[in-house]
Formats: C-alpha cells, sequence, structure tokens
C-alpha cells in the first residue's frame, strides 16, 4: 500500500509517480508505437495508429503507476505490454465497438491491456473479457484508482 487514500484525485497521483502538464516522452514513444506496430503486422492483424493514442502514449508512456489500494497491482502505461495471439483479440473487440483500438499499457497482475479508442474511450482487455474502462483519461485513471467496477464492453457494441 503506498499511503494514498480513497480521495486522491487522479491528478495527485500522476504527479506523485512521474506525470506532469506537457510531459512529452518524444522519440522514446514513437519507439514503442513503432513496436506495437510491427508486432501486430508479425501476428497478421496490423493496428492503426490514430492520434489520441498517439498523444496519449507521448504524455503518458513508461509510466508505472501503483495502485494505491490493491498491493501488487500496477498500471503500466507502455504498449510493449503484451501476448501472442492480443493483435487478433484487439482486432475483433475494435470490429465489435465499430472503432480503430490501440494498446497503450498494461495492468501488471495480469497483464490486462489498456487500449484506447480513437473517440479516447478506454477498455481493459483481460482474459474473462473486455471491459470499459472510462471516457478520457482522468475518467479511466479514476476508475482505476477507486475499484469502479467495469462494464462489459459489449454494452457497447454496435454489431
Amino acid at each position: 500500500m503506498t499511503g494514498e487514500g480513497a480521495s486522491a484525485l487522479p491528478s495527485e497521483w500522476l504527479a506523485r509517480h512521474g506525470w506532469f502538464p506537457g510531459r512529452d516522452i518524444g522519440a522514446q514513444a514513437e519507439e514503442l508505437i513503432e513496436f506495437r506496430v510491427q508486432d501486430s503486422v508479425r501476428q497478421g492483424h496490423p493496428l492503426t495508429l490514430f492520434q489520441r493514442a498517439a498523444t496519449f502514449i507521448h504524455s503518458y508512456g513508461l509510466l508505472k503507476l501503483p495502485h494505491p489500494k490493491a498491493e501488487g497491482s500496477a498500471l503500466h502505461l507502455d504498449p510493449k505490454g503484451r501476448y501472442e495471439g492480443d493483435a487478433e483479440e484487439i482486432a475483433e473487440l475494435s470490429e465489435g465497438l465499430g472503432t480503430l483500438l490501440f494498446p497503450v499499457g498494461f495492468e501488471e497482475a495480469d497483464l490486462s491491456l489498456l487500449l484506447v479508442d480513437d473517440k479516447e474511450r478506454f477498455f481493459f482487455l483481460h482474459h474473462t473479457g473486455a471491459y470499459y474502462a472510462g471516457e478520457g483519461a482522468s475518467q479511466m485513471f479514476d476508475w482505476f484508482i477507486n475499484n469502479v467496477d467495469l462494464p462489459d464492453a459489449e454494452d457497447l457494441f454496435v454489431s
């Protein structure tokens, strides 16, 4: 436990772990993105990068954000977190949602992939299914640190 209370604001929590307004990891973000795109091509399900995903990775990339209430749990904002076959699962979820998705990180405890869509909605792709994790980075971080029960992503499917 890091000592952060239930009322921790996402911005305060982020600041404690290295984020600040205007943060940009520059060329490192481009390397992360290129690695992830190439890996998806290798898997036979190429990912398409879009501006919201690139902006998120530039701003939050490479942060490790320990969960304030669950020891051993952390959000790694590194799109290189992956497993074999994940590109196909991302493509299937993308099709169901009718939108592009790009991985921007993962949850340490169970390697749930954190995805963002081109509308800046966030999703966790977990071995038990896909879950909607909020709209916009602030809501996603707020829901994460406050252990909000996440609705099924299928509730947002267009088909």
